[in-house]
């Protein structure tokens, strides 16, 4: 069985990174949209992530109408539970600790890298995207209230492919080598991110091995033995950063997937890169160390209203969300009450003004625009009366309503929930 594997495994790994086509090259930030570097001083929550396959989020099957969902994912969705939150994925599928040294080398001297000057080889779409825009993830890695780290993995790629007809004395050599060339680039890795960002935490995953004990169990032992030592490396390292004053966590996702290889990875399909119960491991390990906590969300039916949380609260209300016309509308009295704004309505105008902080809005029923701090802005579609129970309420598009109160709101369309933050 393992001999399958091991002869198939290089075929199968350049399959993925020339089947991997994946959306824009800031393709966390909510909605897609491309990242603009703004006031670190502002209240939102910085996560810029950087490394290979694991951080892109890729599983096998992934193409252009895909877009992945991996741990970063959820950490933005984790991230909007604490507070106003953007995450920037940089991932490149392919990359190995000497790509990711001369990255963001170029991200330090402010240049653009092509892909080959990356790393020969590197096939990612992704890559040639990234690299041309280095300069402008300095002021994004910069900004940035956390930094996580996912490389090694490909580096590693020779230890399964060799420990089936490697001798003992060699495998051990071969794991010697990858520890002496990871060490040496993840130095000058976190090094210059420390350069850029003196203040920023970076978060560094060690590596899981994916082969499970039932393909051959004397290889099972040499690789997690391989994969215990790496973890090891890892902790020093960042004991050692510490002591030098850069503030590096380790997230231990290796110890995840041990004795669940088969249940946490693409490995029956010849793929070595985790499914979706391996990447909500990592998201788990990753939110633990940067938050202390993780919670579990899960999405809601398609035949219910979608989840609203406002500040990190689930909001429970017996007046529902729901969609007109593709658009999400809720009780407006409802977002008001949960952000603490206050509201006055009018039966003479069939208005609802509200005010909050330094506006005030008026959304009127059956109206195409609102007034926002006495401007007219006009809207998709009008608020209107919905009857629940014997009460009428004022429902608008709640991203009217946000808008007209400066508020944040991101929607996962995964979870089909809608996060609010003033």
């Amino acid at each position: 069985m393992l001999k399958f594997w091991s002869k198939n495994l290089a075929s199968v790994t350049s399959m993925m990174l020339i089947s991997v086509l994946l959306l824009g090259i800031w393709d966390v930030k909510p909605v897609n949209a491309e990242v603009q570097p703004l006031d670190k001083d502002d209240n939102t929550y910085r996560i810029v992530s950087l490394g290979d396959s694991l951080t892109v989020g890729y599983e096998p099957g992934v193409n252009k109408n895909m877009k992945p969902y991996g741990f970063v994912d959820r950490l933005l969705e984790q991230g909007l539970i604490h507070g106003r939150t953007e995450v920037v994925n940089l991932g490149i599928n392919g990359l190995t600790t000497e790509g990711l040294h001369r990255y963001v080398q170029a991200v330090v001297d402010e240049k653009a890298i092509s892909p080959r000057d990356m790393q020969s080889g590197l096939k990612d779409p992704r890559a040639g995207k990234i690299g041309a825009k280095a300069a402008q993830a300095k002021t994004l890695l910069a900004n940035a209230d956390v930094i996580t780290v996912t490389i090694g993995g490909n580096d590693m790629l020779g230890l399964l492919n060799t420990s089936y007809t490697a001798s003992t004395q060699g495998f051990s050599a071969l794991v010697q080598q990858v520890i002496k060339t990871y060490t040496d680039n993840v130095t000058s890795v976190v090094h210059n991110l420390h350069r850029i960002n003196p203040d920023a935490l970076i978060v560094l995953a060690d590596q899981y091995q994916p082969l499970p004990k039932i393909a051959d169990k004397k290889i099972y032992s040499k690789m997690l033995e391989a994969a215990e030592r790496f973890t090891g490396l890892v902790d020093e390292m960042a004991e050692s950063f510490n002591k030098d004053g850069i503030d590096v966590k380790v997230a231990h996702v290796a110890k995840e997937f041990v004795g669940s290889e088969m249940v946490m990875t693409h490995i029956l399909k010849k793929d070595i890169h985790p499914n979706q119960h391996g990447y909500e491991a990592m998201a788990r390990v990753f939110s633990e160390v940067i938050w202390g906590e993780y919670t579990k969300l899960e999405a809601s039916d398609p035949s219910e209203p979608m989840t609203i949380f406002v500040n990190g609260k689930e909001l429970k209300t017996p007046y529902k969300p729901i969609m007109v016309n593709n658009k999400n509308f809720a009780a407006v009295q409802d977002i008001v009450n949960a952000v603490g704004a206050k509201s006055k309505w009018s039966n003479e105008t069939s208005s609802l003004t509200i005010t909050f902080e330094d506006r005030t809005v008026v959304i009127t029923i059956g109206a195409e625009t609102i007034k926002i701090n006495g401007e007219i802005v006009p809207i998709d579609t009008p608020a209107f009366l919905h009857k629940v129970g014997k009460e009428h309420k004022t429902y608008a598009p709640l991203e009217a309503v946000a808008f007209g109160l400066g508020l944040d709101v991101q929607y996962s369309a995964k979870l089909r929930t809608v996060f609010i933050h003033p």
